[in-house]
């Protein structure tokens, strides 16, 4: 290394910034230009080895050594497994590299990630959004700036043209790992690397800025879409005849940006949406994670989680919020009237619904199948299958969605605990609102 970092004094009490430092050209004259230009603060190099290279051993002490020789704090992690058969090594890897790079800044007291991607990096990527035939989302490429979890990821040299970061380079004297898999043209952007620019060199900078273009059309489109769904939906519920009113280009939008907020919907999924959605049917659609539903002219959203249908038993007897990940929701437990002794609540059972389950909301009413309270009560379909929770002895003592049953309530002057079911997404319908000792 031609030069070292000038001395740094960083106040240890003060966030770190993090540089994504693989070794190559590109992130070691990032690095080098941040530890000149930051003072007061720690900069910390991250580096993500891969396991992919027989190099990567010898990649990440090089790393090492350069953070140490501009004066940066140093943090390497190595991706766990391999992709497996049929996987995409460049997805994996991307998908791997996110993860690691976001745990280490968060642990290294970072709130901002600078990343080395420069105006090339954002023509390619533009281009191969294009081939897949991405929308405009798709098109806007990287962001220059864009907050996920906690973490800023940053990318201060998008706009430079990559001749810059090479005479940079070259004016500091620096040197840099070459990564032999730059050259290897089974992957996609390598290929695009090696037979665009030779021959479309000016290139770039047009497709740079046609990403811009695009931010700003989905910039435009995210807001039109906020205003459509604050007239026709909230996020538990979509009202499908208010979106079937828009024009077809915000009906698209609108159901693109209400989906986002649960799951990352295929342009399929939405298209079979608008396709197959018939006025006062109840359909249902898969989605990554969970499905997606039509009832009563509305859509919803269920996640999907790991039940696995066996009975289990818990403790419900103190005041609280217990979790149960396997049903996605909880039940609060507070003291109130009407409410269920705590002794019943030492050793319950929760399950699935059953064939004889039956419910009683109220002490004037009489007992109804599951099926038909959950009817009775609007619950939708896809809610009534529980957890249930019984006693012992199999009386039903409450089941989400419905609330209580009354028939397993307190003594007038007998101290209880109140029971009701939240999901991880809000309930379409409150639970317990019918709970009268009349």
């Amino acid at each position: 290394m031609a030069d070292s970092a000038t001395p740094r004094t960083a106040d240890p009490s003060a966030r770190a910034v993090a540089v994504a430092f693989s070794g190559g050209l590109d992130s070691t004259a990032l690095l080098h230009a941040v530890t000149r230009a930051v003072t007061g603060q720690r900069v910390i190099a991250l580096h993500v080895h891969h396991g992919l290279q027989p190099q990567a051993d010898a990649w990440a002490a090089q790393a090492a050594k350069v953070a140490a020789a501009f004066g940066a704090d140093f943090a390497c992690a190595r991706l766990p497994g391999q992709p497996g058969p049929g996987d995409s090594l460049e997805a994996w890897a991307r998908q791997g590299r996110h993860h690691a790079l976001h745990e280490m800044a968060l642990a290294a007291g970072a709130d901002l990630l600078l990343l080395a991607h420069h105006r090339r990096d954002q023509a390619e990527t533009f281009l191969l959004q294009a081939l897949r035939g991405a929308g405009v989302a798709g098109l806007s490429a990287m962001p220059r700036a864009q907050w996920r979890d906690g973490l800023c990821w940053a990318r201060p040299w998008l706009d430079q043209p990559r001749e810059a970061i090479e005479a940079y380079a070259a004016q500091h004297g620096l040197r840099w790992i070459d990564d032999p898999s730059n050259v290897d043209t089974r992957l996609a952007r390598n290929r695009l690397r090696q037979t665009l620019w030779p021959a479309f060199a000016s290139g770039e900078a047009a497709l740079a800025q046609a990403a811009r273009w695009a931010q700003q059309a989905d910039a435009l489109a995210r807001e039109v879409a906020a205003e459509d769904l604050a007239r026709v939906a909230t996020l538990q519920r979509l009202d499908l005849p208010a979106l079937s009113a828009l024009s077809a280009a915000r009906r698209s939008n609108a159901l693109r940006a209400w989906l986002a907020a649960h799951t990352t919907a295929p342009a399929s999924l939405v298209e079979r949406l608008l396709r197959e959605w018939q006025p006062g049917a109840t359909q249902s659609w898969p989605a990554p994670g969970g499905d997606v539903h039509a009832w009563r002219d509305g859509l919803y959203w269920q996640a999907r989680h790991p039940f696995d249908g066996r009975p289990v038993s818990v403790d419900l007897s103190q005041p609280g919020r217990h979790v149960q990940p396997t049903w996605g929701g909880a039940w609060i437990v507070e003291p109130a009237a009407p409410g269920v002794p705590a002794s019943r609540l030492t050793t319950v059972l929760q399950r699935g619904r059953q064939a004889g389950d039956q419910f009683q909301r109220s002490p004037a009413s009489v007992a109804r199948s599951l099926k038909k309270a959950g009817q009775e009560l609007g619950l939708p379909p896809w809610r009534r299958e529980g957890p249930v929770l019984v006693d012992p002895a199999g009386a039903v003592i409450a089941v989400a969605g419905l609330g209580m049953d009354a028939r397993a309530f307190a003594a007038q002057d007998e101290p209880a605990l109140a029971l009701r079911w939240a999901e991880d997404s809000a309930l379409t319908q409150s639970e317990g609102d019918s709970h009268t000792r009349a």
